[in-house]
């Protein structure tokens, strides 16, 4: 199940806020003039921001005369690059085979519903990201997702409520 990354130009607008571009200086400095280096400077660019806002698209363009539309394709085309911010936290729910037997469908519902979002997206307080991927290799273990780089397994629809709910009581006791 493949997730719409592209936001309409109006949520876009509302989403963003406004980024410091200097802070891609030295990234494009150490790119400056090199063949290939597309997908560095975009990989350089979300690791600066967390994803890829406009206004670092707009800068790299500048920076190597790249047409938008060049890094608009690329950017949209490879799924480790990303248009909108995401949360502290992504959650990602594998629907392979293994998981889809062991019912992650229920699973994934629940986690959507007890977080008022849909696949793809960000709560509100951007602490979550929620998205289905095709497989995370740790079959033995459906129904699986991962959180970060931290494997759940084994999952009932409550267990899994039961980890974000738990995710998302630290993070309050963090802020407070």
């Amino acid at each position: 199940m493949r997730i719409q990354r592209i936001m309409p130009e109006k949520q876009v607008q509302d989403k963003q806020e406004q980024i410091d571009t200097s802070l891609m200086e030295s990234l494009l400095e150490k790119h400056k003039g090199a063949k290939g280096s597309l997908i560095p400077l975009l990989q350089g660019a979300q690791d600066i921001y967390g994803y890829l806002p406009r206004e670092a698209l707009l800068k790299i363009h500048e920076a190597t005369g790249l047409e938008l539309s060049e890094l608009y394709g690329v950017a949209t085309f490879y799924a480790q690059f990303r248009l909108m911010p995401v949360g502290k936290y992504i959650v990602k729910m594998c629907h392979g085979t293994a998981c889809h037997v062991q019912n992650v469908s229920d699973v994934t519902e629940r986690i959507l519903d007890t977080l008022n979002i849909a696949d793809g997206e960000t709560t509100e307080d951007g602490i979550f990201t929620v998205e289905t991927v095709a497989c995370l290799g740790c079959c033995s273990l459906a129904p699986v997702m991962m959180i970060n780089d931290e494997t759940h397994g084994k999952l009932t629809p409550g267990e899994a409520v039961k980890i974000i709910r738990e995710i998302r009581r630290e993070e309050k006791s963090r802020n407070n």
